[in-house]
C-alpha cells in the first residue's frame, strides 16, 4: 500500500468522486486559486475548473447555503469551511436547512452534501480558533458526524460522505494533515456508522477519535509495557454511534476510559459513557472514566494550552486510576 499524508488521501478523496461524478463539486474560501488552506484541494482547479471548484467570498452561510440549494438541485457539494470555528456563522443553514429539508418535504428532497471541516487546538491558535465543536452537531437529528483519525480513514470515509444521500459534516484536525499512514490502492469505501478496533487489547476499553485516537495508541504502548493490553476503539462516525462494538469491548475488558479533545460537559464522552452504562453496566469493574479537554476557552500561550488538551500520560494515569 501507498504511503501519503492526511491531507493528500483527502485530495484524492476529492479527485477520484469528481472524476466518477460530474455532479460532485467543491465550494469555499481559497479552495481553487490557492488550492484549500491547508492544500487538501491542491490540483484540483487545473483539472476540473472554476464551475466544480468555485472560490467563495469570506461568508460562511452563503457557502453553506448555496450547498443546500445545490443539493436540492440534485447536485452533491463538497463545502469547505477554513475551520470549525466558523461555523457559527452558518448554523442557520446547517441546523435549521440541511438537517430538515429532507424530512420536512417527506422525502421529496435529497440534501446529498458534505460539510469539511478542521477543528482542535495544539497551533496556537487562541480560543476562538481552537475549538472542537462537535458535540454541537451530534445533537442534531438528520445530521450524520464523520470524524477519521487516520490517512486511510479520511479517504474511504469521504468518499462514502459524497456519496451519501445525508448531508454530513465531515470534521478533520488541523494537527493529522501531516500525518502519513497506509492508504489502500484503487477504489474502496470506509462505511459510515462503523467503528474500528486500532489495537486489541483485554485489560481495558479506551474509545478516543480523531488527533485522541493517537494520543490512545500511544497511551496503549505505554501500558503495555506495564503488562496492561488496552483495546482502542475508534468510532469513527459520531453519528450514528457504532456503540455495540464498543460494548462488544467494554464486555470483554470490563473497564473503559474514554479520550476526547472537547470540553467535558454535555460531550461525545458523557454520551458514549450513558450508552455504556445502559448496555453493559453488569460488566464493568469500575466507574467509566472520561479524559476530556480542559472546561474553559483555549489559551494561547504554548505550555498553557498542552495543559488544556489530553495527552499520553493523562490516559495512562486514568487506566491506573481504575485497574
Amino acid at each position: 500500500m501507498a504511503v501519503i499524508t492526511y491531507r493528500e488521501a483527502l485530495n484524492q478523496a476529492h479527485r477520484e468522486e469528481m472524476r466518477r461524478d460530474d455532479r460532485v463539486f467543491l465550494i469555499g474560501e481559497e479552495v481553487a486559486e490557492y488550492e484549500g488552506s491547508y492544500k487538501v484541494s491542491q490540483g484540483l482547479l487545473k483539472e476540473f475548473g472554476p464551475k466544480r471548484v468555485v472560490d467563495t467570498p469570506i461568508a460562511e452561510e452563503v457557502i453553506v447555503g448555496v450547498a443546500v440549494g445545490a443539493a436540492m438541485a440534485g447536485l452533491r457539494p463538497i463545502a469547505e469551511l477554513m475551520t470549525i470555528n466558523f461555523v457559527l456563522l452558518a448554523m442557520d443553514q446547517i441546523v435549521n436547512h440541511a438537517a430538515k429539508l429532507r424530512y420536512m418535504s417527506g422525502g421529496q428532497v435529497t440534501l446529498a452534501m458534505v460539510i469539511r471541516a478542521p477543528e482542535g487546538g495544539g497551533q496556537q491558535l487562541g480560543a476562538q480558533h481552537s475549538q472542537s465543536l462537535e458535540a454541537w452537531f451530534v445533537h442534531v437529528p438528520g445530521l450524520k458526524v464523520v470524524t477519521a483519525s487516520t490517512p486511510a480513514d479520511a479517504k474511504g470515509l469521504l468518499k462514502s460522505a459524497i456519496r451519501d444521500d445525508n448531508p454530513v459534516l465531515f470534521l478533520e484536525h488541523e494537527v493529522l494533515y501531516g500525518r502519513k499512514g497506509e492508504v489502500p490502492e484503487g477504489e474502496y469505501l470506509t462505511p459510515i456508522g462503523v467503528a474500528d478496533v486500532k489495537r486489541p487489547g483485554q485489560h481495558v476499553t479506551l474509545v478516543a477519535y480523531l488527533r485522541m485516537a493517537e494520543v490512545a495508541l500511544a497511551a496503549a504502548e505505554q501500558l503495555a509495557q506495564e503488562g496492561i493490553e488496552a483495546e482502542v476503539i475508534d468510532p469513527r462516525t459520531l453519528r450514528p454511534l457504532d456503540i455495540q462494538t464498543i460494548v462488544n469491548s467494554v464486555m470483554k475488558t470490563n473497564h473503559a476510559v474514554i479520550v476526547e479533545e472537547c470540553w467535558p460537559r454535555c460531550g461525545i464522552g458523557a454520551e458514549v459513557a450513558s450508552q455504556i452504562y445502559e448496555n453493559a453496566f453488569d460488566y464493568l469493574d469500575a466507574p467509566v472514566v472520561r479524559v476530556s479537554g480542559a472546561d474553559v476557552p483555549m489559551p494561547y500561550a504554548s505550555h498553557l494550552e498542552q495543559l488544556c488538551i489530553p495527552d499520553e500520560e493523562k490516559v495512562v494515569a486514568a487506566v491506573r486510576s481504575i485497574l
